[in-house]
Formats: structure tokens, C-alpha cells, sequence
């Protein structure tokens, strides 16, 4: 080191001796830093390592944040992937970035093979997809990006350009996926459902064959501890499943793995009273989108609620039963109380429900800082593994706008508040430790930023930014 060297490094070190630093960044700095590190300059990858390409409904609650940022970036975050869709109308779950190696994340574009396996089905030529969904939150954010700057928002046609495809994509999942002749979307593929080794899904998988271990390379152990991942039993069913129905040309109907999910179901029921809202901000009536939810709504309970569990339950449509309709799956997971965010709901089912959030499966202010995503009392519990016990960030921010669409105020409040709180202390982790707040898989996680950013910058006292239907309940 020469001399000039030596005096400039021990500047350094006398200012900061001298001028010690000042506060850390506040949580809006940090959470838009995040945001801006995991933008590809079209869309945000939900980590950088972890999951290198563009996911679903990753990119709607990351558009919900993004929002008070940019609303143009949030408003291009969902074109992009709308852009994607298929001719069916299915938004896939995962777009591919061409840019990044194959070997970087299992399934690859190569195992999908969508534009070969999908061209029946309207797979798109120029951009490489999987081939199944996820849950639609889509128009919900499409309808809260153009309220943070309606102006914008008219001037680029963003809600014009977005309709017709948003429309395509509930028509998909009402058509052809109600597999049970019930009038809710199925699932048929765990990933779908986005709670991906769920205990609910444990009967089910149970009786598909599992691919080959040789047969597929897990690239998320590359990046994640082992006991904060799915098994390798569990991997090599989704890679079953996945495998069958990409061989059937992404056809619906003949897989073996066919349920109904209240989260799913419910968030398709909360975007088309947003799809009304839009097409009313487009001049066309929305009478029909909110009669429409309101006849799900009442599908919803009729096939899926269950008193004696107290909480929403999925149905297995594979599992035989007298009635034909499936069975219910008796595991109790966090998928059961979005419905909450519904404001069709029957004040009796709502009681209940807020009873359970709080009760001792979940445990919400009384000993759990975040909700669970699996019962606690449950057997298959486990704090850390994935979708198994370990709380999110995304269906916290569900269950504080359920709570507040409710007129749960003071609950609302609390939890928003355990948000933003763990958000910063660990680094806006994919997701924690119900009991303790303890980080577990990875951080600088795209969603945690956005949603954690969306309850700082909302009003905390009505939710006029939701106003899926009517006015707003207090």
C-alpha cells in the first residue's frame, strides 16, 4: 500500500470513529431496495437465486407493493406476465427468463416443454412456460395498481389492455376447471394451489406414483436447507403429476390429483368483484361479474365449509364417497380462513372463523406472532418446512385484509403490525417460524418486500383500496 493509500484508509477510519453512522435505512428504503435488486427490467423474480424467472402470483402481490413505488413498473409487472397466457386463457405459473441457465431451477423450460406440449391448448411460440397455474389474485391487483395513480393508468389504457385477458383467464378456471360440476375451480398439481407440501395434500399424493429420483436434479437445495424443503418423496410426485399432464398435452380433466381449495377459490371470487369494479371503470355494467362471485361465494360454503372443523376444508374430487362429489380432506390448514376476505360472507361462518384464527389450530395473538400454515396441534406439524407450519407474509397480508374487511379492526391492526415488525427483523425472509419470528428459507424474498410495503403505505382504518363490492364494512 503506498502512501496516498494509507492516508485515505486511515481517513476512513477516523471519520467514522469521529461521525459515527446515522440510523438505518427505514423499513420503505429497505423493503424498495429489495424490489429494485430483483427487477429484471420487465418483471421481479421472487429471489434472485431461488427462483431466477418470473412466478404468477408472486407477480401480483409484488404489484400490490410495488404500487406505492411505481405504479408504472406494477402496472408493466402484470403485462408482462399477461402476456404469456395461453390461447385457453391460463396464465401459467412460471415464465422463463432465457437468460438464465437451465440447470439454474427445476422444472426448466425443457421439461415443460410448453410450446411443443401445449401448442393444442394455445401455448404462446415466442416465450417458454410451465403449464400449470396459479392462484388468480391477478385482477385484484390489476384493480389496486390502477387505484394508486388512476391517471397514469388511463393515459396508457392499462385496464383496457388488461381486461380481456383477465376475463380469459377466469373463464379458464370456470370452465374448465370445475371438475367437479360444482361451479369451483380444481386444482391438479399441488404447485397450483401455491402451498405446495401442504398436509392437506398428503391423501391425495398419496396415491400417485412417484417419478424416479434419478430421473429429475432438485436445483432449490442448492439454495435452501433440506429440512426447510419439501421431501424428496413429495418431489418426486409433483414431478408425477407434472410429467402426466404435460404427456396429455396440458389437457384438464384425466389426472389423478383433482381438488378444491378454498384459498384458491376464494381469491377468484375476490378478483371478479374486482373484474366488476374494472369493467365499471370501462364503462360496461358489472352486475354479472358481482352476481357471479356471490353464486361462488355461496358454492364455496356449500361444498367446502365444514362446522365441525370450524374453517373452510378442501375436497378431494378423486377420493371415493358416496355422494360422488369427493370427500373432504380433514387437515386444517391457513387456506381454510382466507375466505375471510370475502365480503359475502355469512356474518355465522365469519364468527367462527375468527374464533379459529385465534384459537388453539392457529393460535393468532395468543402464541403465535404470525398465522401458521398448518394446524399446530396437527401431526404433520413442523415449524420450518415449507408449507407444513412455518407462517407467510402473503397470506398474512390475506387474513389482515379479511380481518379488516370484516370490521376487525383492532385484530387487523395487530397483525399488520407483526408484519412489518418481522418483515425488517429478518430481512424480509421467505417466510418464519410461527412461535419465535425465526427466518427461514430465503431472504430478500420479492413478496415479503412488496406486501410488507402495501400495509405501510395503506390506510389503516378503512380498506376503500380493496372495495370488492359495495361499500366498505367497518
Amino acid at each position: 500500500m503506498d502512501r496516498t493509500a494509507q492516508l485515505i484508509s486511515r481517513s476512513a477510519e477516523r471519520s467514522i470513529a469521529y461521525d459515527p453512522p446515522g440510523p438505518p435505512p427505514s423499513l420503505h428504503v429497505r423493503a424498495a431496495r429489495v424490489l429494485e435488486g430483483n427487477w429484471t427490467g420487465a418483471s421481479t423474480v421472487p429471489s434472485r437465486g431461488l427462483y431466477p424467472h418470473q412466478w404468477s402470483w408472486d407477480s401480483a402481490f409484488i404489484a400490490i407493493g410495488l404500487r406505492h413505488l411505481s405504479p408504472l413498473r406494477a402496472q408493466t409487472e402484470l403485462e408482462t406476465l399477461l402476456t404469456a397466457q395461453w390461447g385457453d386463457g391460463r396464465v401459467p405459473h412460471i415464465v422463463f427468463n432465457p437468460s438464465v441457465p437451465l440447470d439454474a431451477y427445476f422444472p426448466s423450460p425443457d421439461f415443460w416443454r410448453s410450446s411443443t406440449a401445449g401448442h393444442t391448448a394455445g401455448a404462446p411460440r415466442t416465450v417458454q412456460t410451465s403449464g400449470i397455474v396459479q392462484p388468480p389474485v391477478h385482477a385484484l391487483a390489476a384493480w389496486l395498481v390502477h387505484r394508486a395513480d388512476p391517471g397514469l393508468s388511463r393515459a396508457r389504457g392499462f385496464l383496457a389492455r388488461v381486461y380481456p385477458r383477465l376475463a380469459a383467464w377466469h373463464r379458464y378456471l370456470l370452465h374448465r376447471r370445475d371438475l367437479g360440476g360444482g361451479g369451483l375451480a380444481s386444482v391438479v398439481h399441488p404447485w397450483e394451489q401455491g402451498m405446495d407440501n401442504s398436509p392437506a395434500w398428503d391423501l391425495p399424493l398419496s396415491r400417485v406414483t412417484p417419478a424416479p429420483a434419478r430421473s429429475f436434479r432438485r436445483a432449490d437445495l442448492d439454495h435452501g436447507a433440506a429440512e426447510d424443503r419439501p421431501t424428496d418423496l413429495d418431489y418426486g410426485r409433483y414431478v408425477r403429476l407434472a410429467t402426466d399432464y404435460r404427456d396429455g398435452e396440458y389437457a384438464d380433466g384425466g389426472g389423478g390429483f383433482a381438488v378444491e381449495d378454498p384459498a384458491f377459490n376464494a381469491l377468484l371470487i375476490a378478483s371478479e368483484h374486482a373484474l366488476a369494479r374494472i369493467a365499471a371503470e370501462l364503462g360496461a355494467p358489472g352486475t354479472a361479474r358481482h352476481a357471479r362471485a356471490e353464486r361462488l361465494t355461496e358454492a364455496l360454503v356449500e361444498r367446502l365449509w365444514d362446522p365441525a372443523s370450524g374453517m373452510f376444508l378442501c375436497r378431494d374430487l378423486r377420493a371415493p364417497a358416496p355422494d360422488g362429489r369427493g370427500a373432504l380432506i380433514p387437515e386444517l390448514g391457513v387456506s381454510g380462513l382466507v375466505p375471510l376476505l370475502l365480503p359475502g360472507l355469512p356474518r355465522p361462518l365469519v364468527s367462527t372463523l375468527l374464533r379459529t384464527v385465534s384459537g388453539p389450530h392457529f393460535g393468532l395473538g395468543t402464541t403465535t406472532r404470525l398465522l401458521p400454515s398448518y394446524d399446530l396441534l396437527g401431526e404433520a406439524f413442523d415449524p420450518h418446512r415449507y408449507w407444513r407450519g412455518p407462517a407467510w407474509f402473503n397470506t398474512a397480508w390475506l387474513l389482515e385484509r379479511g380481518l379488516r374487511t370484516q370490521g376487525e379492526l383492532p385484530q387487523a391492526d395487530a397483525l399488520r403490525q407483526s408484519v412489518l415488525e418481522l418483515a425488517e427483523a429478518t430481512d424480509f425472509a421467505e417466510y418464519v417460524d410461527p412461535y419465535t419470528g425465526e427466518a427461514c428459507g430465503a431472504t430478500g424474498f420479492s413478496w415479503t418486500a412488496a406486501l410488507a410495503l402495501d400495509l405501510l403505505h395503506s390506510d389503516t382504518t378503512v380498506t376503500a383500496d380493496m372495495e370488492l363490492k359495495g361499500g366498505n364494512r367497518r
